[in-house]
């Protein structure tokens, strides 16, 4: 696939030549113009935008008279009128009505807001959304949307957009607005007031322009969108960041809604979530990159792992040199050694809790994986469970270790399995955690994310990213292990999963059922995460399991 430096997200547009009808929108309470309205036909991409003054100029030729003319303005009832009937004056002024709001006293008792960011983040400067009103001065007035989906009641603190280049004689006039669903596009406008903005350069930081909407009091549950809007041309060129083979949706005027599969603009929204709030079964939080409900905040224990000072341990950790790799291990603790394998991506550091505590009891060995942490892979093969699992044969050879314990998290667990097949003889006992026999086993979000994720890398083709890509392929195309080999595995073995954890748990059960003499474990309200968020239970349950 060709790299792609820059996507144009064009709108078509009709042109006439004959009757232009010119007017001003007013606000009929206060006999004021209205700036900046959108003015066009139902259902057709055409229209225009008044000005500062809420002057216009539309072209109505050619139109079949019982067509509507169209105006929704946030604060306002919609107006809507005929072509025939506003055919008749050469010069007119609309008044819009202002919506009577019925204010009332609410009591909202919320017992804790979390912190969350929605949406496309990408700030790449090689896949943008370009807004030039030279380049195509017919199509420059479109808009354009991000799907979100918040799955408890949520309140939208910023509303941020990630610009890679601005160019401008003038302040840009932007437009914000806010859409219902329906049938998988937007619908209604749920803000009570225009939200517009005069960008200027000076507003952008660091690749950033955030629009605080905190006071406008948006509360949000179930799928909307976030829509942009450019009101008024410029002399120059603004490039929003977009991310490849995310969808976007965009429409000119008030035409139809299209979908647009091949890049999305880089729209994402700060927003504080009401987890007291009553859940919205089968909808994750948001779509785009966040997976809240499938994989959880782990920043916190991030940092705590990396303050560790394990997977850097420089008076124990040490090398051994194989084909194409030098595998980075530290050894902690005497006794009967135990194995502890990460998951993909890892290092040593995330058994930061388990370390200390298992090391009492055995020799723990924790390697970090060819291609992940400290380890090289100076290969240009894919990645294999098979080959990981040589790795730590060929780890336990040096070590003199005949038989060993293993403990591994997600992709360890993986290659604990491989190891059970090819090595029987030298394994003892076998704990798996979030740990899946196919890629069938895996929820098909993180499936469809992973997806999108290599189809960038691919497309972006960076040297700098081939680890990533082989990382992410790996998860997508292995491990392949049937039932009857699981059948084979005449080991002890312990499967342990969460019951929200993105390794289905009919998976796990059907795992462990196969494993002729394996036990099951499904931890309550537990994710992908439980080395992480329920540290103190594993130990617990790896100590008592290896000291049967």
């Amino acid at each position: 696939m060709k790299k792609f430096n820059a996507f144009f997200f064009l709108l078509a547009a009709c042109s006439f030549n004959a009757q232009v009808i010119s007017g001003t929108v007013m606000s009929n309470n206060e006999n004021q113009p209205v700036p900046y309205v959108k003015i066009g036909i139902e259902k057709e991409n055409i229209g225009t935008v008044s000005d500062g003054a809420g002057n216009f100029s539309i072209d109505l030729s050619g139109l079949d008279a019982s067509r509507k003319l169209r105006i929704e303005v946030p604060g306002y009832e919609p107006y809507a009128e005929t072509v025939q009937n506003f055919r008749k004056q050469s010069r007119q002024q609309i008044f819009l009505k202002e919506k009577v709001k019925d204010i009332k006293e609410v009591n909202i008792k919320i017992k804790k807001l979390v912190d969350k960011n929605w949406g496309v983040n990408t700030k790449t400067k090689s896949v943008l959304y370009s807004v030039n009103p030279k380049f195509r001065k017919e199509d420059f007035l479109g808009e354009t949307a991000l799907e979100f989906n918040a799955s408890k009641r949520s309140k939208i603190k910023n509303i941020n957009l990630n610009i890679a280049s601005y160019t401008s004689d003038k302040p840009v006039l932007m437009r914000y607005s806010i859409y219902t669903e329906k049938n998988g596009f937007p619908d209604k406008n749920i803000l009570e007031e225009e939200i517009t903005v005069e960008l200027t350069e000076d507003m952008i930081k660091d690749g950033t322009y955030a629009l605080d909407v905190n006071e406008h009091n948006i509360w949000v549950q179930g799928k909307f969108f976030i829509g942009i809007q450019f009101l008024k041309e410029f002399e120059g060129k603004v490039n929003i960041s977009a991310a490849l083979f995310r969808t976007g949706f965009i429409r000119k005027f008030y035409g139809d809604w299209q979908k647009i599969t091949l890049a999305a603009p880089a729209i994402n929204i700060d927003v504080k979530v009401d987890k007291s709030a009553k859940n919205i079964k089968d909808e994750v939080a948001a779509s785009g990159d966040d997976l809240e409900g499938l994989i959880s905040d782990i920043s916190q224990y991030n940092k705590e792992s990396e303050e560790s000072g394990y997977g850097k341990n420089k008076s124990l950790g040490n090398y051994i040199e194989l084909k194409d790799t030098k595998l980075y291990y530290e050894i902690y603790g005497e006794g009967e050694p135990l194995f502890l394998l990460h998951g993909n991506s890892g290092s040593i550091k995330d058994f930061y809790q388990q370390i200390p505590v298992l090391s009492k009891h055995f020799k723990v060995i924790v390697p970090d994986t060819r291609g992940q942490g400290k380890s090289a892979d100076t290969s240009h093969k894919e990645f294999t469970y098979i080959q990981f699992a040589e790795d730590i044969k060929a780890l336990a050879n040096k070590l003199g270790l005949n038989k060993i314990n293993i403990a591994g998290w997600s992709d360890g667990g993986i290659t604990g399995l491989e190891f059970a097949l090819k090595y029987p003889k030298n394994l003892n006992k076998l704990i798996v955690i979030g740990a899946n026999a196919s890629p069938a086993g895996v929820d098909e979000r993180l499936i469809s994310h992973m997806k999108t994720q290599l189809l960038v890398l691919n497309v972006e083709n960076k040297p700098e990213k081939f680890n990533e890509r082989r990382l992410v392929t790996i998860m997508l195309k292995e491990p392949h292990i049937s039932k009857k080999e699981l059948s084979k595995i005449e080991n002890l073995v312990l499967v342990i999963a969460g019951d929200k954890d993105v390794i289905k748990q009919d998976h796990t059960e059907m795992m462990a059922k196969q494993i002729p003499h394996a036990e099951l474990k499904i931890y309550k309200n537990a994710t992908h995460m439980i080395p992480f968020e329920n540290a103190d239970e594993l130990n617990a349950d790896i100590l008592k399991f290896l000291e049967k």
